[in-house]
C-alpha cells in the first residue's frame, strides 16, 4: 500500500482522533523504560550463539560490538518510530512505505526464516541432551535429525491444541536458560583462570581483532546479525512509555549493554577452557560446562544445566512457532495471498495446516544433519540461510522507513528517531554487507566444497526468500480472501 492508496482524512476528524489517541497513549504509560529494556534483553539474548563466537577468543568482543553498532542500534530506533506511528507490524510498515506485495514479502520472510531456524535451534537442544545421555551423540547426524523431528512435531501438536501452558516456560527462559547458566559459566571461568590455569585462547592485545585471512575471517559476524534480530517486535511498546523520545533510546542502550554482556562474557568463558579446534558449534556450551564441572569435581550439575538450557530453548521454539505463522495467516486472509487450505483453522482456532506444511519442510531440512558428516557444518549452513532470509525483512524495513518519513512527514508518531535517514542507510549497508559475506564459507564448514556451500545458501535464499512468496502473489485469487474470518481472529 503506497501513500496514494491511503484514504485522505477529513480535516478535524480522523486526524484529530488519531492524534488524540496517540496523546492518550503517551499520557498513560503502561511500563517503565527499565521494564522495556529487560523485555528486550530477554527476547534477544541467548547462550546458543556463544560457541560460534568463542572460536575467535578475545576477538569475539569486536565481532559482537560491530553488528551492535551498525545493525542492532539502527534496527531498534527505526522500528520504534515505525511502531509508534503505524500498527500492524512489518507488513503494514512496508505496505504503506513501499507496496502491499513487498509487505507480504516482508511478513513471509519473517515466517520463512523459522523453517531454517527450528532445525538449528533444535540441533542445539539435541547436543545439550546428548551430554546427559552420551556426549558422543552430539556429533551424530542421525541422532540430531531424529531429535529435531521429534521435538518439532511435539511442538506442533502442543501449539495445535491452543494451550497456553508453555507461556510460563517461555517467560522464565531468560532466567533458567540464560542468566543462571551464563553467570555460572563466567564465574567458573574466572575462578579457573584465577587459580593459575592458562586460557585455551590467547587473551592479549594482539588478539583483539580477528586474524585476517580474507573474507572468511569475518564470516562468523553474519551469525551475530541473527543473534540481534527481533528488536522490531519490542518496538510496539514504545507508546507505553511516559516520554518515548528520551526513554526509548535509554531503554535500548541499556538493553544493548545487557545483551552484549550476555553474549560476550559466556563466549569468552568457553574460549578459556575449550580449544577452538575442538569446539562444536552446537555443543560448545555443554563442552565448556563439562570441562569446568570435571575440573571442580561437580559433574552432578551437568544434568541440571542441560535441563535449564533445553527448557529455555523449547520454550523459545513454542513462542516462535505460533507467532510468525499467525501473522502470515491474518494478512493472507485479508488479502488472499495463501490458498484456502493453508488458511484453514482447526477446532482450537490454530493454523494447523500451515504449521503441518511448515513441519514437512522442516523435517526434510533436518535430514541435512544426517547427510552432512559434520554436524557443526550443517548447523552453520542453516544458521546462515536463516540470517539471509531474515535480512530481506530489514532491507525492506529500512527503505520503507525512509519513504514514510518523506511521504508522510506529518503522520502522528509517538517517537521520532534522530537522524533516521542516516540510521537507515547504515542499517541498509550493514545488512547488505552481511548478506554478501554470508556466501563465504567459514572455517566451521569443515573443508567442504565452496561452490556446494554457495549453492546451498544461495538456493535456500532464492527459493525460500523470493521464488515461493512471489509464486503465491502470482497465483493469489480474490476468492481466497476471508477478511471477516481474519477480523474474528484478531478480536480473539
Amino acid at each position: 500500500m503506497s501513500a496514494a492508496d491511503v484514504p485522505a482524512e477529513r480535516p478535524g476528524s480522523t486526524s484529530t482522533g488519531s492524534q488524540a489517541r496517540a496523546a492518550r497513549a503517551v499520557a498513560t504509560p503502561k511500563m517503565t523504560w527499565l521494564t522495556l529494556a529487560l523485555m528486550t534483553t530477554s527476547s534477544v539474548a541467548s547462550l546458543r550463539a556463544s560457541p560460534t563466537m568463542a572460536v575467535y577468543g578475545l576477538a569475539c568482543v569486536f565481532l559482537y560490538l560491530v553488528p551492535a553498532i551498525v545493525f542492532l542500534l539502527p534496527t531498534a530506533l527505526v522500528s520504534a518510530e515505525l511502531a509508534s506511528g503505524w500498527s500492524g507490524g512489518v507488513y503494514n510498515w512496508v505496505a504503506q512505505g513501499l507496496s502491499k506485495p513487498l509487505g507480504f514479502l516482508a511478513v513471509w520472510c519473517q515466517f520463512a526464516m523459522t523453517i531454517f531456524y527450528y532445525p538449528s535451534l533444535l540441533a542445539y537442544v539435541a547436543s545439550t541432551i546428548a551430554y546427559v545421555i552420551n556426549p558422543e551423540l552430539a556429533n551424530n547426524g542421525v541422532y540430531t535429525a531424529i531429535v529435531i523431528m521429534v521435538c518439532y512435531w511435539t511442538g506442533v501438536w502442543i501449539s495445535s491444541r491452543g494451550t497456553s501452558a508453555v507461556a510460563g516456560l517461555a517467560s522464565w527462559g531468560l532466567v533458567i536458560g540464560t542468566l543462571i547458566p551464563g553467570t555460572l559459566l563466567v564465574v567458573l571461568g574466572m575462578v579457573f583462570l584465577g587459580q593459575g590455569n592458562a586460557s585455551a585462547a590467547p587473551m592479549n592485545a594482539d588478539h583483539i581483532l580477528p586474524a585476517w585471512t580474507g573474507l572468511a575471517s569475518l564470516v562468523l559476524i553474519v551469525n551475530n546479525f541473527l543473534s540481534y534480530s527481533g528488536m522490531e517486535m519490542n518496538a510496539v511498546h514504545v507508546s507505553s512509555l511516559k516520554n518515548p523520545a528520551k526513554e526509548f533510546p535509554k531503554s535500548m542502550f541499556l538493553a544493548m549493554g545487557l545483551v552484549l554482556l550476555i553474549f560476550i562474557l559466556p563466549a569468552l568463558a568457553i574460549s578459556w577452557v575449550v580449544p577452538a579446534d575442538q569446539l562444536s558449534l552446537t555443543a560448545g556450551v555443554m563442552q565448556a560446562f563439562d570441562a569446568f564441572f570435571q575440573y571442580f569435581h561437580i559433574g552432578w550439575l551437568t544434568p541440571l544445566i542441560a535441563v535449564g538450557l533445553v527448557a529455555a530453548s523449547l520454550g523459545g521454539m513454542l513462542t516462535w512457532l505460533a507467532g510468525p505463522s499467525k501473522g502470515l495467516l491474518l494478512i493472507s486472509r485479508q488479502e488472499g495471498y495463501l490458498p484456502p487450505y493453508l488458511q484453514k483453522l482447526n477446532g482450537h482456532g490454530i493454523q494447523q495446516n500451515l504449521l503441518v506444511t511448515q513441519g514437512i519442510v522442516t523435517s526434510l531440512i533436518a535430514l541435512l544433519y544426517a547427510l552432512i558428516p559434520n554436524v557443526s557444518s550443517a548447523y552453520w549452513i542453516l544458521s546462515v540461510i536463516t540470517t539471509q532470509v531474515y535480512l530481506i525483512v530489514y532491507l525492506l524495513m529500512f527503505v520503507a522507513a525512509i519513504r514514510l518519513r518523506r511521504l508522510q512527514p506529518d503522520h502522528p508518531r509517538g517517537y521520532r528517531a534522530p537522524g533516521l535517514v542516516v540510521l537507515c542507510v547504515v542499517g541498509l549497508l550493514a545488512s547488505a554487507a552481511a548478506m554478501v559475506i554470508g556466501f563465504v564459507p567459514s572455517s566451521q564448514f569443515g573443508g567442504g566444497s565452496v561452490w556446494g556451500y554457495v549453492a546451498i545458501v544461495g538456493g535456500g535464499l532464492l527459493i525460500l526468500g523470493l521464488i515461493i512468496p512471489f509464486t503465491f502473489l502470482k497465483l493469489s485469487k480474490p476468492e481466497w480472501r476471508q477478511p471477516d474470518a481474519a477480523g474474528e481472529e484478531v478480536a480473539a
